[in-house]
C-alpha cells in the first residue's frame, strides 16, 4: 500500500526527471497520444480519486439563492453596457429586445445541459469534467484551455472598463487621466491601467482569504463569504438596473421604437429585418457569459439535485427579463440611429437639461456590476484550473485546496496575477476581439456531450475509461450530421443573396430546417436512451440539446474573422502544450496504477 502511494511521484518523475528521460518520452508521443487522447474518466473516478488530489475538500455551504445571486452577479456586468448600444445601432435597431430574448433562449438551453451534468457530478470542473467523462482527455483539455483563456481575457477587459465607468461616476475623463502612457510600446499596449490591476488583485485576495475576515464562519469556507459579498453587490446593482428601466419608461417616447432620427435611415421596429435581429443576438450573447461559472460551484453546493437547477436556470431567466426591459428602455429614450454604441445608457441622458446626474449614477451602477461579474468569473476560472490540475494534465500544484479556507488558493492566485498582467497594458478593444468564440464552442460541446452520454451512457459507468462504448457510432453519426446541417443553415443565412435570389435563399433555409427536425425525430425514434439520470435530466431529450447545438452553431457563424484567428491560435497553442507536457504527465499517472474509485458522496453533500 505504501509503495502504491509513492508510485505516482516516481512515475511522473520518469518522464520529466531529466532531459534524456524527457527525450525518450517525446519519442513515444504518438503512442501515448493514441492511448490517452480518447481516454474518458468514469464519473465515479471524478467524484472520488480525482477530487482527492486536491487534498482538503471544498466546503459545501451554498444554497440555491447563493447560486442565483452568483449567476446574476456573473452575467449582469459590463457586457450589457457595451453590447446593447452596438447591437441596436449597427444591427437590430429597437428589435434588440428580441435579440436579447433569442440569446436568452440559447443561454437557457445550454444551462439545461450544464445542469444535468452538474447535478449528476457535483464537482468543480464544469465543462472540463463533463467533456472528460464523455469525449475523453484531449477534447476536455482543448475546450478547458480555451474556456480559461476566455475567462482571463474577458476579466482583463472588464477590469479595464471599470476604470472608464468609475471615471464617469465621478465626472472624470478616466482613460485620459487615470491611465499612464508608456512611449515605445506598440499601439494598444501602451496605456498602463493601475486601477484595473488593483481591482483584480483585490478581488483575488477576497476570493482566496475572505474567511479570515470572519473566523467564526470558518466552517462555511471563503466561497460562502464571497457569495455573501456578491449578494450585497448584486442587490445594489439590480436596484440600479431597475432605476435605468424606470427612467427609460417614464422619460422615453414610444415613437422612438419605430422612428429613426435620420429620415434616410431605415424605419420600423426591425429596421434591418430578421438578419439584423439574429446578428444582434450573436453580439449580445456576450452579456450572458457567466452563468456557466455557477456550475463550477457544484462541489460547494449543499443540495445539488435541488439547488443547481434552480440556481442556474433561474439566474438565466431573471437576467433575460432584465436585459429585455433594459433594451426596451434604451430604445424608448433615443432613436436607434442616435444611440451611442460606446456608452448607450449614460449617453442617453448626456446633454439633456438637468439630467446629467443620471449619467453619473449609471457610471456608478455599471462599476458595481463590473465588480460583481469579476468576482463570479474569477471564482469560476480558478475552479476550472483546479480541476484541470487534478486530472494530471497540468501541474498538481494548481489543484491544491487550502485546508483552512477550503478554496483553490493556488489556482486563484495564479490566474489573478495572469489577468492583472494582461489588464495592465492591453486595450479593451483588443481584449474584446479575443472573447466569445471559445465560450460558444464549449457550450456547443457540452450540448453534444449530454446527448452522447444519454444515448451511450451505460459503458461510462464501468470505470475502465478509454474502452470502446457500445452504440457510440449511431450517436456520433447523428451529432456530426446534425452539426453539418446547422452549419449549412448558417452559411446560407450569411452568404446567400437577399435580393432577386431571395426565394432560393428562403427555400434553402426551410430545407435545412426541415432536414434538421427530421433528423432529430428519426434519432429519437430509432436510438434508445442508454442512461437515465438519477436526480435531474434535460427535459425533452434530444430536442432541447439539439436546439442548443443548432443555435450555438448559428451564433458561432455570426462572429467575425479575428475571432476565428484567435480561436485557431490558442487551440494550436493548447495542442502544443498537450503534446509536449500534458499527455506525458497523464500517461505517467496512468502507468503508476493510480486507479479509479467508486462514486462517492461526501459528508457535506445532501440530495
Amino acid at each position: 500500500m505504501d509503495k502504491g502511494a509513492l508510485a505516482p511521484d516516481q512515475s511522473r518523475g520518469g518522464s520529466f526527471a531529466s532531459l534524456r528521460a524527457y527525450g525518450r518520452a517525446l519519442a513515444q508521443t504518438p503512442r501515448r497520444v493514441a492511448r490517452r487522447a480518447c481516454a474518458a474518466t468514469a464519473p465515479g473516478e471524478e467524484m472520488s480519486r480525482v477530487r482527492a488530489r486536491s487534498g482538503a475538500d471544498m466546503a459545501r455551504a451554498l444554497r440555491w439563492w447563493d447560486l442565483v445571486g452568483l449567476g446574476l452577479g456573473g452575467m449582469v456586468g459590463a457586457g450589457v453596457f457595451v453590447t446593447t448600444g452596438r447591437a441596436a445601432r449597427l444591427y437590430a435597431g429597437p428589435g434588440v429586445v428580441v435579440s436579447y430574448a433569442i440569446a436568452g433562449l440559447c443561454a437557457l438551453l445550454s444551462a439545461f445541459c450544464y445542469t444535468e451534468f452538474a447535478v449528476d457530478m457535483p464537482v468543480a470542473g464544469g465543462a472540463f469534467s463533463y467533456l472528460r467523462v464523455t469525449f475523453g482527455e484531449f477534447a476536455a483539455f482543448l475546450t478547458g484551455a480555451n474556456l480559461i483563456m476566455e475567462y482571463v481575457f474577458s476579466n482583463a477587459a472588464v477590469a479595464r472598463s471599470f476604470t472608464a465607468y468609475l471615471g464617469t461616476a465621478v465626472g472624470v475623463d478616466a482613460p485620459g487621466k487615470w491611465r499612464i502612457a508608456v512611449p515605445g510600446l506598440p499601439e494598444g499596449f501602451n496605456q498602463v491601467d493601475l486601477v484595473a490591476v488593483g481591482v483584480i488583485l483585490l478581488i483575488s485576495v477576497c476570493i482566496c482569504y475572505s474567511v479570515y475576515l470572519n473566523p467564526v464562519d470558518f466552517c462555511h469556507g471563503s466561497t460562502k463569504e464571497s457569495s455573501l459579498v456578491n449578494m450585497v453587490l448584486t442587490a445594489v446593482h439590480v436596484a440600479f438596473i431597475l432605476f435605468i428601466i424606470v427612467m427609460g419608461f417614464v422619460h422615453g417616447d414610444t415613437r422612438n421604437l419605430t422612428r429613426p432620427a435620420d429620415p434616410a435611415s431605415p424605419g420600423g421596429f426591425f429596421p434591418h429585418g430578421a438578419v439584423g435581429v439574429f446578428n444582434g443576438a450573436a453580439m449580445v450573447y456576450l452579456s450572458y457569459i457567466g452563468y456557466d461559472a455557477v456550475s463550477t460551484m457544484a462541489e460547494e453546493v449543499e443540495r445539488p439535485a435541488r439547488d443547481i437547477p434552480i440556481g442556474v436556470s433561474g439566474s438565466v431567466v431573471v437576467v433575460t427579463a432584465l436585459y429585455c426591459l433594459m433594451a426596451a428602455s434604451m430604445s424608448m429614450l433615443l432613436p436607434y440611429d442616435a444611440i451611442d454604441p460606446e456608452a448607450p445608457f449614460s449617453g442617453a441622458f448626456r446633454g439633456r437639461g438637468g439630467w446629467g446626474w443620471v449619467s453619473n449614477v449609471i457610471g456608478g451602477g455599471a462599476s458595481l456590476g463590473i465588480l460583481t461579474s469579476l468576482m463570479v468569473a474569477m471564482l469560476g476560472q480558478a475552479r476550472y484550473l483546479c480541476v484541470i490540475g487534478r486530472s494530471g494534465v497540468m501541474p498538481a500544484w494548481l489543484a491544491k485546496v487550502h485546508p483552512r479556507t477550503a478554496t483553490p488558493v493556488n489556482a486563484s492566485a495564479f490566474l489573478g496575477l495572469f489577468t492583472a498582467a494582461l489588464a495592465l497594458f492591453t486595450e479593451l478593444d483588443i481584449l474584446l476581439n479575443l472573447v466569445c468564440i471559445g465560450t460558444l464552442f464549449v457550450f456547443y460541446m457540452v450540448a453534444n456531450a449530454v446527448v452522447y452520454r444519454r444515448y451511450v451512457g451505460a459503458a461510462a459507468e464501468d470505470g475502465q475509461g478509454g474502452g470502446r462504448r457500445r452504440g457510440a457510432w449511431p450517436t456520433l453519426a447523428f451529432l456530426l450530421a446534425f452539426s453539418l446541417v446547422a452549419l449549412s443553415f448558417t452559411l446560407v443565412w450569411k452568404l446567400a443573396p437577399h435580393g432577386h435570389g431571395g426565394g432560393v435563399r428562403t427555400g434553402l433555409l426551410v430545407a435545412c430546417a426541415v432536414v434538421a427536425v427530421a433528423m432529430v425525430g428519426a434519432f429519437q425514434a430509432l436510438v434508445p436512451q442508454a442512461h437515465t439520470p438519477e436526480l435531474w435530466g434535460v427535459p425533452g431529450m434530444p430536442w432541447v440539446p439539439a436546439a442548443s447545438v443548432f443555435l450555438n452553431v448559428f451564433l458561432l457563424g455570426s462572429l467575425d474573422r479575428p475571432s476565428y484567428i484567435r480561436f485557431g491560435f490558442f487551440s494550436a497553442a493548447a495542442v502544443l502544450v498537450y503534446v509536449l507536457y500534458s499527455v506525458h504527465a497523464s500517461y505517467d499517472a496512468e502507468e503508476s496504477g493510480d486507479g479509479g474509485g467508486a462514486k462517492v458522496q461526501d459528508e457535506g453533500c445532501k440530495v
